[in-house]
């Protein structure tokens, strides 16, 4: 089906909001937007992880700090009707897809009224044509497949999956880079190559070259070092518009570098190694491209908006027997069945 065929309206229920609405007066302004984003997704997770200290999270928790860039310059290119698929590092991509802190931190704390009752966490979000889980590999056919089921109704939409280096060895990923490629997927695969697969470097873990494995199945596949948001950004623009116009798959590593643990007590990486990268941190160099005055004016509606969030979030009750009781779960068989 060739793209001119492709209907234009997408379903009501995968309907999105511009990511950058809440700062809708600095539109043209992409410096201002992106900076905003980059700091809402550093300072939601920084509160996080103090939450997390105290206590208040339900479950573990993985943050994206130092990979804000890569969220900011892929998702801002998707539009009504694209999905995105993402991992247990899921914050960043969704505080850009969502604008949502106030439901995401609700969801994270176990509360009624988070992203799915609070019965999910970061890993079980299912929200607007976003989801996520933390089975590495897993959320790839998930993906695949509603690139094709979109590509079969006729919808002019994208699938994007974000991968990490360590799902390179999940035999999962393959059979979807060959089923994608055969059958004409519109579907970016993003791995975000941050030089550790949870406490493995991935020297260790790698064999080869990540492009030629894609190469290997017919995809196009390239690459950007950088942790600039508006160099990705400029890189994804193209891309993503070539993926939905040829409704071919592609692949795209985006070689990264987290600043924090794996999760909040797993970190193996040598101290000098991470405290070295710092000095790519993305957030100063974006907001170098944003005046005094602006910048400190975004800061501080962040600041005000992520407060009323998490204390909105903290005053919510926990699901009830009967929220946790989702007709969709009954008859699952349970560990003792």
């Amino acid at each position: 089906m060739v793209a001119a065929e492709r209907k234009e309206q997408p379903e009501q229920n995968e309907e999105r909001i511009d990511p950058g609405a809440r700062f809708a007066q600095m539109e043209g302004a992409l410096s201002e937007k992106l900076y905003a984003q980059m700091r809402l997704i550093r300072r939601f997770e920084e509160q996080l992880l103090e939450r997390f200290d105290r206590g208040l999270l339900v479950g573990t928790t993985h943050a994206y700090i130092g990979q804000e860039a890569d969220a900011v310059g892929v998702i801002n290119h998707l539009r009504a009707g694209d999905v995105v698929f993402s991992n247990h590092r899921c914050h960043g991509h969704y505080l850009v897809w969502g604008d949502k802190p106030e439901a995401l931190a609700a969801e994270l704390m176990g509360r009624s009224g988070g992203l799915v009752g609070g019965r999910g966490g970061s890993q079980h979000i299912c929200d607007g044509g976003f989801y996520t889980n933390g089975i590495q590999g897993g959320i790839v056919p998930g993906a695949l497949g509603l690139s094709l089921a979109k590509k079969v109704r006729g919808e002019d939409a994208v699938a994007v999956v974000f991968i990490g280096d360590g799902t390179l060895g999940q035999g999962v990923l393959y059979e979807c880079l060959n089923m994608a490629s055969l059958w004409g997927a519109p579907l970016l695969i993003v791995l975000e190559d941050n030089a550790w697969a949870q406490s493995t470097p991935s020297y260790r873990e790698v064999a080869g070259s990540m492009l030629e494995r894609a190469r290997a199945f017919g995809l196009e596949a390239g690459e950007i070092e950088s942790t600039d948001a508006e160099d990705i950004y400029d890189h994804f623009g193209g891309i993503i518009e070539d993926v939905r116009q040829s409704v071919r798959p592609r692949l795209e590593v985006i070689h990264t570098y987290r600043l924090c643990h794996h999760s909040r007590s797993d970190d193996q990486r040598p101290a000098e190694e991470v405290e070295a990268r710092r000095a790519d941190d993305p957030l100063p160099k974006q907001r170098q491209r944003v005046s005094g005055q602006r910048a400190r004016a975004i800061e501080e509606a962040v600041e005000a908006r992520l407060l009323k969030a998490f204390e909105a979030a903290e005053a919510q009750a926990q699901p009830s027997i009967e929220q946790l009781d989702d007709p969709l779960l009954r008859g699952m068989p349970g560990p003792h069945t």
